[in-house]
């Protein structure tokens, strides 16, 4: 009985850790609305000072989990307030967990739609395992600016 009542006990906190993590995740009304203001900034403070902002460590476009990635029609990566490894790289055939040419998809969104949602599956860094991924996307003069959301 004891053991089965520590059992229950593990359980219930490794589920509440689950829990306070779900807590702290951006949702996709974030998202969107991160992508928004971004867009805003971009078209007021000009594409130089709006990608210095961008990439920036601790800039207002990082926000718990969530972080704004610019990449031009080509698929080269102008700000990733995240991964500065891959600013200035060209990531147009990136694909996700199960082969899907998402950069492509989510540059031809933006070019055929002006903004828009993707689904995709993306290694999380939290869990280390592959989730569902859904990111939201708006083309701004000649770039496209995005944020994604696990689901």
């Amino acid at each position: 009985m004891k053991k089965l009542l520590a059992t229950f006990c593990g359980l219930f906190f490794l589920l509440a850790g689950f829990d306070v993590a779900a807590a702290d995740a951006g949702t996709a009304n974030d998202a969107t609305a991160l992508v928004k203001k971004a867009a805003a900034f971009y078209k007021q403070a000009g594409k130089e000072k709006a990608l210095a902002e961008f990439n920036k460590p601790g800039s207002a476009y990082i926000d718990r989990d969530l972080y704004i990635f610019v990449i031009d029609m080509d698929g080269k990566t102008l700000a990733n307030g995240v991964n500065q490894k891959i600013v200035g790289k060209n990531v147009i055939d990136m694909k996700d967990a199960e082969g899907k040419p998402f950069i492509k998809q989510l540059i031809d969104i933006a070019k055929t739609k002006g903004s828009g949602w993707l689904d995709y599956q993306w290694p999380d860094p939290l869990t280390k395992s592959v989730r569902p991924k859904s990111t939201y996307v708006e083309k701004v003069d000649d770039v496209v600016i995005g944020c994604g959301v696990y689901k």
